[in-house]
């Protein structure tokens, strides 16, 4: 579909960022992405000492060609001697356009806090706070809490409070499988002002992107497309037919990301509010059928819209680390050994997963932990190019084979984030049972990684610990082979994770107190959890807060809050029936509510580890400016 667009003279030199990612005493890694590949030159100062001055390298700034007007810069600068801990240092970037040197600060004054001439984060190896929290679906009917990140940090230059360490985010930064009509319309307006690079494909009805852009089913109608055949479509439909949300046929997935091109435009409108301001939403053709349903979300997507401005100044004042679920790729990723055959069994979903993984890895992974994807990025001149992406098919396939998404950072206490989604511990007996979120190698490698330490914080994307009377729910309709229907990723799913994953915590070499960090069902609670007989001193606190801009159905969410409370009570003989008859689980209940143990409410979580070590504090600062907080109460 071609948009007659009349502003590519006013194209942005900074189409998205920068964004703050990983940092450490040696190491500062930004993300940012431009409309021209600028040379960039970084500044850093602390208090009025100049700490770097000078342009990036080529082994400082890898810059990738994603569009005839897109680049994406990947920074990471090492350091001789160690920066500053716990004090406030200021960065800018410049770059010379047609000539003339420009200072982003300068050229994005709404960037920039009142009175600060710079942005600027801190690097904390000791935590006592940090954010948290996951699901953040643009065209979902609430404020962003994202937003509320903005308010902390302006709060702390104030001096009102302690800007958090960091900002976890724990899966769901996009929805490449949700995506709202008009969302759709700008993303393809991005594509045609930058020029993102089209591709091709096999299997399927339509094998080019130009050609599925300008189908008459582009729009609230792609699962059409899916490709059949007599070979697969019985497998096709065994497999995704009775899931909520599969990759192509639900009413969820009308709009499903397909191209690389999309995705990247996706991340680029996610992050920033500077291309939405040359994107025209009359411009699409949208079936009439569709068009009620386009006006109510082009509403709600101009309110996310406006508070993007404030978005994109946190995310560039404090470091943000990230994982990915399922979303940030497609609904049910590797949920089952049967739905991973039939997904990699087609050239045609084969690639829109690879697609989403591509833009993961370069907008999400990378800035995770840069030394762990060297040898990855250095193949990056083979695969993009000014043609566009070469060798596809190779590049996706060396995404699959990649076993280094997940990572950990040397802060007290040490932070380990965990891959959920990609080493999975597949089931033997039955293709449609779910598989464990990670496998036995995976879980050996884990309690390595955790033994002799202290403290940990361990971030799952799912919850280790969810609500029993949904655990319930899902091994029921596992029970049936249909997991999918019900979304049965749980770490209880699997035998062989659980019994694993519960005996890491007992073991007597990894660290007698864990802070569980999770997201995921759209709803935000605190367990307290202690062994039954054996090291009582031990402690599990699991937070878990969901989402930043999501919810769960609300009276769905309170008959299963209710029947929870009753039929899982402290004391009640059903618990011996679970796998975590071992442990004692206290919940906290959000502010002192009577009965809830479950908060539905979008917004970012906190939590704060108090003067005594053993105590942390959860609370979650809502969207509608209110702070619920988790009180511990003897049930």
């Amino acid at each position: 579909m071609k948009f007659i667009i009349n502003n590519l003279s006013t194209l942005p030199a900074l189409l998205s960022g920068p964004i703050v990612r990983h940092v450490e005493a040696k190491q500062l890694t930004f993300w940012l992405a431009t409309s021209k590949p600028f040379p960039l030159s970084f500044k850093l100062f602390h208090d009025n000492d100049s700490l770097f001055d000078r342009a990036l390298t080529p082994q400082e700034q890898q810059v990738i060609t994603i569009g005839k007007h897109a680049f994406i810069h990947l920074i990471s600068i090492d350091f001789d001697q160690a920066l500053p801990y716990k004090s406030k240092l200021h960065y800018n970037f410049e770059f010379i356009d047609d000539g003339v040197t420009q200072s982003i600060s300068e050229q994005l004054t709404e960037f920039l806090y009142q009175d600060e001439k710079y942005p600027s984060f801190f690097i904390t190896h000791d935590i006592n706070t940090m954010l948290h929290g996951s699901c953040r679906k643009p065209h979902f009917d609430s404020a962003d809490g994202l937003q509320r990140v903005d308010d902390v940090i302006a709060s702390s230059l104030n001096g009102d409070d302690e800007r958090p360490a960091m900002l976890m985010m724990s899966g769901d930064q996009i929805y490449a499988d949700d995506v709202a009509g008009p969302t759709l319309v700008a993303i393809h307006q991005v594509i045609e002002l930058l020029g993102l690079y089209h591709e091709s494909w096999e299997g399927a009805v339509v094998n080019e992107s130009e050609g599925l852009f300008n189908s008459e089913l582009c729009y609230y109608q792609r699962d059409q497309l899916l490709p059949y055949t007599k070979a697969n479509k019985a497998v096709y439909e065994k497999f995704f037919a009775a899931s909520k949300k599969p990759i192509f046929t639900s009413v969820n997935s009308k709009n499903h990301l397909v191209t690389f091109s999309e995705n990247i435009a996706m991340y680029l409108l996610v992050w920033s509010p500077q291309l939405w301001q040359l994107i025209d939403f009359s411009l699409a053709k949208i079936p009439v059928e569709y068009q009620q349903q386009y006006q109510q979300e082009q509403m709600i997507i101009e309110g996310f819209v406006e508070g993007l401005s404030k978005v994109r100044r946190a995310l560039a004042h404090i470091p943000s680390y990230m994982i990915f679920d399922d979303h940030d790729i497609t609904d049910d990723w590797n949920l089952t050994r049967g739905w991973e055959e039939a997904a990699y069994g087609h050239p045609f979903s084969k690639r829109i997963i690879g697609n989403s993984l591509i833009s993961y890895w370069l907008c999400q992974g990378w800035g995770n932990a840069p030394k762990k994807f060297t040898e990855l990025n250095e193949q990056c001149d083979n695969f993009f190019t000014d043609e566009g992406i070469q060798q596809h098919v190779d590049l996706i396939e060396k995404l699959f084979d990649w076993q280094q998404w997940h990572y950990s950072l040397a802060t007290s206490p040490k932070v380990v984030v965990l891959d959920t989604r990609t080493q999975r511990w597949r089931s033997e007996s039955r293709s449609s049972k779910p598989s464990g979120l990670m496998d036995w190698e995976a879980l050996s490698e884990l309690q390595q990684e955790l033994i002799n330490e202290p403290k940990v914080i361990l971030v799952s994307p799912a919850p280790i610990y969810g609500v029993k009377m949904i655990e319930t729910i899902q091994r029921i309709f596992t029970f049936f082979g249909q997991p999918l229907m019900v979304d049965a990723e749980n770490w209880m799913a699997h035998a062989g994770t659980a019994n694993v994953m519960l005996n890491i915590f007992r073991h007597v070499k990894t660290p007698p107190e864990f802070i569980i960090l999770s997201g995921d069902v759209h709803y935000s609670f605190v367990y307290d959890v202690t062994h039954r007989f054996q090291r009582s001193k031990s402690k599990i606190v699991q937070i878990t807060c969901s989402g930043i801009k999501n919810q769960f159905p609300a009276k769905l969410l309170n008959w299963l809050d209710t029947l929870n409370r009753y039929l899982y009570a402290p004391y009640s003989p059903l618990n011996w029936f679970t796998k975590r008859r071992r442990m004692k689980i206290r919940v906290r209940k959000p502010n002192d509510a009577v009965d809830n143990t479950l908060y539905n409410g979008s917004g970012i979580g906190l939590i704060t580890l108090t003067d005594d070590e053993h105590i942390v504090q959860a609370s979650v600062l809502g969207v509608d400016d209110h702070t619920v907080e988790f009180h511990t109460k003897d049930e």
